[in-house]
């Protein structure tokens, strides 16, 4: 048996540079179709809008666009390395490494370590800021496109959510809700009117959703320059329901890779489900695993279908996978989140499904 070649330092060099020069030319493709598409769609739904103007729509999808880029980074893996693979093969440089008796897991290692640290380097830098731009474009969108006033936040010392109404505004703070029945415990309420000149507070041991407002029992409601009064039951009108309270939460993808473990452990004192916050946040400890996947799949179409159709099936082949990617992940996160299967494993298996048919191809392939 002859003895395999080792990749010299200077090929693994290469490799990796033609791997990420195709990764970033596939990328910035598609982030400029994402790019118009954004604006397009922003266009129709603030036609009609005064203050949205075409300038605060390119702000807005600026800021979209950090996210938007995480979404599609394994697909710009996967037909960056495809357009790489098959150029490599095209001018021979493949065949004449592999004929030197350089092995395919070689020749793929440089391209795999790129696109792992790639996928490092997104979680601990790029995640960041995009879930801060993403955050703002939110707020925007909130205001301008949704008209939107009502808002949720999840703290250290408890809930906070703020609701308005045509006689004024109000301030919920409770210590803790129970999400099951939507009970909020330790409650104090701060009522304002439309002027925003606060009228009075409420304390109460607990309030109730139910019937479209917050039933309060045992409440003491104390007011500027009158004696505070207790009151068996109060009634507070409000158009918050236990799925839009659960909702308005901040979305898993406007906090950051950093942050994140934190919040999950603030919704569990609060009483609220973080199944979609964990979920996402097992895809980012995932997401360098699955670029380095997409590279084993990108060199499977390419190894087994230069040599048959050329750049048509390629193609196809590269599309259908990412269909079935994108329903497998669909499907998986979905069960993640009703809780029919544990949130890292709904996180993970898309990853392990990609890397055992990337590595089951490629096998055969350097056996045969």
């Amino acid at each position: 048996m002859a003895e395999q070649a080792h990749l010299s330092r200077t090929l693994s060099i290469y490799i990796a540079k033609r791997f990420l020069a195709g990764f970033v030319l596939i990328l910035a493709a598609i982030a400029a179709i994402i790019f118009l598409i954004d604006i397009v769609e922003l266009l129709r739904r603030g036609a009609g809008r005064g203050d949205v103007t075409f300038t605060l729509v390119l702000q807005m999808a600026l800021l979209k666009m950090p996210r938007m880029l995480e979404k599609v980074v394994p697909f710009g893996i996967l037909f960056g390395g495809l357009y790489t693979f098959w150029r490599l093969t095209r001018t021979s440089e493949l065949v004449i490494a592999r004929a030197s008796g350089v092995s395919v897991w070689q020749f793929l290692f440089p391209a795999m370590a790129t696109a792992i640290i790639f996928g490092m380097f997104m979680n601990a830098a790029v995640n960041p800021i995009g879930a801060t731009l993403l955050l703002r474009y939110e707020q925007l969108e909130s205001k301008l496109l949704k008209g939107k006033d009502d808002l949720l936040a999840v703290s250290e010392i408890g809930l906070w959510l703020r609701q308005s109404d045509p006689r004024g505004q109000s301030v919920i703070h409770a210590e803790r809700i129970s999400s099951s029945d939507m009970v909020l415990r330790g409650v104090t309420v701060f009522l304002f009117d439309t002027n925003n000149r606060f009228e009075r507070r409420l304390d109460a041991e607990q309030a109730r959703l139910e019937n479209g407002a917050w039933r309060l029992n045992n409440v003491l409601v104390t007011a500027p320059n009158v004696p505070s009064r207790e009151q068996a039951n109060y009634s507070l009108p409000t158009d918050w329901t236990p799925s839009k309270i659960q909702d308005s939460f901040s979305p898993p993808e406007t906090l950051s890779f950093w942050r994140l473990p934190g919040f999950i452990d603030l919704l569990d004192k609060a009483g609220f489900a973080a199944a979609r916050h964990r979920v996402h946040w097992y895809s980012l400890l995932a997401m360098p695993l699955m670029l380095g996947a997409m590279v084993l799949i990108a060199a499977s179409f390419s190894l087994r279908m230069a040599r048959r159709g050329g750049v048509s099936l390629l193609i196809t082949g590269g599309v259908l996978f990412s269909f079935f990617l994108f329903f497998l992940s669909d499907v998986v996160f979905a069960m993640g989140l009703s809780g029919t299967i544990p949130p890292f494993l709904a996180a993970l298996t898309p990853t392990a499904v990609t890397i055992l048919i990337g590595a089951s191809v490629l096998l055969h392939i350097e056996d045969g």
